[in-house]
């Protein structure tokens, strides 16, 4: 993939290369909460949730 131009960097709305990529820094840093979550409570999601 090649590297985002000025262009691709302007909020637009709808399906744009600049909203996939704010959704998936997003979903990096969710991620990351995730198991961080896991971590420092030692419970896995679906328990803390309460699905187990």
């Amino acid at each position: 993939m090649s590297e985002p131009t000025p262009d691709d960097l302007t909020p637009q709305f709808g399906w744009s290369r600049y909203a996939e990529l704010i959704n998936g820094r997003f979903a990096m840093i969710g991620f990351i909460a995730l198991l961080v979550l896991e971590w420092v409570t030692g419970q896995d999601f679906f328990t803390w949730v309460g699905l187990r």
